[in-house]
């Protein structure tokens, strides 16, 4: 379908698809296989100032923003992160989840944190990381552990994060720990924490079953002293911090699942053309021309739900929760299904590794439980139409 872009983002596109097309695909059965980070590829990227496009023009990005505009660049953001997810949803997710690191930046850092942590991120020196989830502290955000004690002009910080994307290969962090326990989820407060930063450090890396080139790490915190200066906002924001950043980054997450999809049905449709079955290539017949045909018209309906959310934070919406969070539980739960299709139209060779539906098939499923899983997803949508109808 033709969605109206701009010359920007067919450039950026267009690119993106190049580059997964030469660059990722090649490589991405490796990578996957070896769990390796893609640090090559994440060069080939910040050389062509992808990292720059969700990052306000005046700290070192290439976003234009309107007057009185805040945020934008989520639909660019999409569309390189689904082109990129087409050949590798493992490698792509390496270049979204330093957005995911870089937007509670944009969003509530002052015009200080901004100017110094936003250049090197833009650039694609410097890759970022977001820190919520914990041992005990998954759904439910309010459950987080660490914590956060100011002492004179440092806040001191200790507990551990898991399943962090990036984790050990980001060099700035946002963290969320808790200033105040007995406030709740009202207590937790964001801090800008850099590698390298003494009591910081890295534990265990997680064996996974899909985006096995994205690395996944735990972050150990051990009385690590952080500059006043780097806490976000203010003490008791870190909860809307994290619920304002997932508003713009779950399209982002959506726009993966649909390059995911798109990956498969590519695979699919190519794979029943050259099948041969009975004498004929089994795109002939009817049940698969049907599974196709579906399959399709899925992908389709999630790129466009996905694009229209991203358009709509784009054009400056404060209040996007539900609209996120549709486009990410639809868009995810689209590639899995898309997914699973694609191993079937592939038969005996989809379940083998030397053929690329079970990747995807794999890569797909963290798309219904990251930043949220899906059954949060429907808690926000219900939630919002119910608060909708109550005014």
């Amino acid at each position: 379908m033709d969605y109206l872009l701009n010359e920007k983002e067919v450039m950026v596109r267009d690119l993106c698809r190049q580059i997964a097309q030469e660059k990722i695909a090649p490589v991405a059965a490796e990578y996957d296989k070896l769990e390796k980070f893609p640090h090559e590829i994440m060069k080939i990227l910040a050389q062509s100032d992808l990292f720059s496009i969700f990052v306000p023009s005046q700290y070192g990005g290439t976003l234009e923003l309107s007057e009185g505009q805040s945020v934008g660049g989520v639909l660019g953001l999409c569309i390189a992160t689904e082109e990129l997810s087409r050949a590798c949803g493992g490698i792509a997710v390496c270049y979204a989840a330093s957005a995911l690191g870089t937007f509670p930046i944009i969003l509530f850092g002052t015009e200080e944190q901004k100017k110094k942590y936003l250049p090197d991120l833009a650039s694609g020196k410097k890759l970022a990381a977001f820190g919520l989830t914990e041992p005990e502290a998954g759904s439910d955000a309010s459950a987080i552990k660490t914590t956060a004690k100011k002492e004179g002009n440092f806040y001191i910080l200790n507990g551990t994060k898991h399943f962090i994307t990036n984790g050990g290969e980001a060099e700035t962090y946002v963290i969320i720990a808790m200033t105040d326990k007995s406030k709740g989820a009202r207590g937790a407060s964001a801090f800008i924490v850099e590698k390298g930063t003494p009591g910081f450090s890295f534990g265990k890396k997680e064996d996974k079953m899909g985006i096995r080139a994205s690395v996944t790490r735990e972050l150990i915190f051990n009385d690590c002293k952080v500059p006043a200066e780097n806490l976000l906002a203010r003490e008791g924001m870190g909860f809307i911090v994290t619920m304002k950043t997932f508003d713009l980054s779950r399209p982002g997450v959506a726009a993966q699942a649909v390059g995911i999809a798109q990956g498969a049905l590519d695979v699919a449709v190519k794979y029943a053309k050259e099948r041969h079955q009975f004498g004929k290539p089994i795109s002939s017949f009817q049940g698969i021309q049907f599974m196709l045909a579906d399959m399709a018209t899925e992908v389709e309906a999630a790129r466009a739900l996905v694009y229209a959310v991203a358009r709509m934070v784009d054009s400056g919406h404060t209040n996007v929760s539900k609209e996120s969070a549709m486009a990410k539980l639809f868009a995810s739960d689209v590639a899995m299904k898309v997914t699973t299709d694609a191993v079937q139209v592939l038969g005996g060779y989809g379940y083998m590794r030397d053929y690329p539906a079970e990747k995807y098939m794999r890569d797909a499923k963290i798309t219904q439980i990251y930043e949220g899983t899906n059954q949060i997803q429907r808690n926000i949508i219900a939630l919002q139409l119910i608060k909708e109808m109550a005014k």
